[in-house]
């Protein structure tokens, strides 16, 4: 489905332990990669994924940089089936992964863990026919409630898919209209205290699905996105745009 988020990219320090922590804890496997002369991105998922599933990309520099992870994004979201997160995080903790945000300390509702460069991901219950540790959501900080949720509906067609709203944060879920349950959603969260945020480079971006990348990119355009990387700037095979907080978006056409 055009719209959908295809992949969330995040960047790691090294590439072996990385793949190792998400096919072993995880049991992802490998989707794809592309090996450059600088660099190398690998693609990750369950092994049975739905057609509107999104896939995990590592990105590994190969010149042994270091990564500032940066606050303006949050976590990345793997589902479990409804009543089994303690005994899925009780497995992680068995296969040597570190106690981080327990069951209990997050209300029975959810948890926390982190991968080995300190990105965090979230473990949510979902219903048991989804894949157990595909992606549910990838959350990005936002300055602008507002603003950023008019990005997404206006910019994309994405529509509300849930919200959580407490005494000093809010959660908004969006996706695409007519997704499936399988698709991952983003999930924009909005603390009222006015802070702002550093954007890091431990994270990379997220990534949505276009049937035609040019008309999709001519149609965000007319809607007065970013004209961040232009699909001629990228071999017309890719595309780059920016949020108004500046998390980066691609857009791709997978079957191109």
């Amino acid at each position: 489905m055009s719209g959908v988020l295809d992949h969330v990219m995040m960047r790691v320090e090294d590439l072996e332990e990385s793949l190792d922590w998400y096919t072993t804890h995880l049991d992802y496997e490998e989707k794809g990669r592309w090996e450059a002369d600088t660099f190398t991105n690998v693609y990750l998922g369950p092994e049975e994924m739905h057609d509107e599933g999104a896939m995990l990309e590592l990105t590994y520099n190969h010149d042994d940089r270091t990564y500032e992870m940066g606050d303006a994004w949050g976590h990345i979201a793997v589902r479990v089936p409804e009543g089994e997160l303690e005994e899925h995080y009780e497995q992680l903790l068995d296969e040597g992964v570190e106690d981080y945000r327990d069951p209990e300390s997050c209300g029975g509702r959810y948890a926390f863990v982190k991968d080995p460069d300190g990105h965090e991901v979230e473990i949510v219950q979902r219903d048991a026919d989804l894949p157990t540790w595909s992606l549910d959501h990838t959350m990005i900080r936002v300055e602008d409630a507002d603003e950023a949720l008019g990005f997404w509906a206006r910019k994309f067609e994405y529509v509300p898919d849930g919200r959580w709203e407490s005494d000093t944060f809010a959660n908004y879920f969006m996706k695409p209209r007519g997704a499936s349950d399988a698709a991952m959603t983003v999930e924009l969260t909005y603390n009222y205290d006015g802070r702002s945020y550093t954007m890091g480079d431990a994270w990379g971006h997220l990534c949505v699905r276009a049937d035609d990348l040019h008309d999709y990119w001519e149609t965000l355009m007319e809607r007065e996105a970013d004209d961040y990387r232009d699909p001629a700037s990228c071999e017309d095979r890719y595309a780059f745009t920016r949020d108004q907080d500046g998390h980066e978006i691609e857009i791709l056409n997978p079957e191109s």
